[in-house]
């Protein structure tokens, strides 16, 4: 775990198509690879990648905006050296960030995100800064290099 990575699960239920699920992952997560897993009546995409699979999300959280609401939701789902998040899965499928508690939030699922680092708030710090105003109080260099 030294370098990061991210794992990414959500359910495809059976009225949904694999292919529109990787889409609204990749519409705001960059991910590497990805496998099916069987769960009952649904299946369950996994997909992982290294932290650089967070950029897209860190641009759009700007384009967005919602640096603050990013901030507190990023905060409240650190543990130990791990954070952990949803993401509303038909808002992702138009490439919009709308954050919910989980599945119960979100009519087909949500996108379930884990991101794994020795030093989550130096994620945080990366991902949504502090801000004044709207605006990020500074910028730090992303938490691979």
């Amino acid at each position: 775990m030294a370098r990061g990575r991210v794992v990414v699960e959500v359910e495809v239920r059976p009225t949904e198509s694999l292919e529109k699920v990787l889409a609204a992952v990749r519409s705001v997560l960059d991910i590497e690879e990805y496998r099916l897993e069987e769960a009952g009546p649904s299946r369950v995409l996994v997909a992982t990648a290294s932290l650089r699979g967070l950029a897209r999300l860190h641009r759009l959280l700007r384009e967005q905006r919602i640096l603050d609401a990013a901030r507190s939701v990023l905060r409240r789902g650190r543990s130990g050296g791990r954070i952990v998040f949803y993401l509303h899965k038909q808002a992702a499928t138009v490439g919009k960030i709308s954050f919910v508690g989980g599945d119960q939030e979100s009519p087909m699922g949500a996108i379930r995100v884990t991101i794994e680092h020795p030093d989550p708030d130096r994620v945080i710090d990366w991902l949504a800064p502090p801000t004044a105003m709207g605006r990020p109080l500074w910028e730090h260099e992303p938490p691979w290099e």
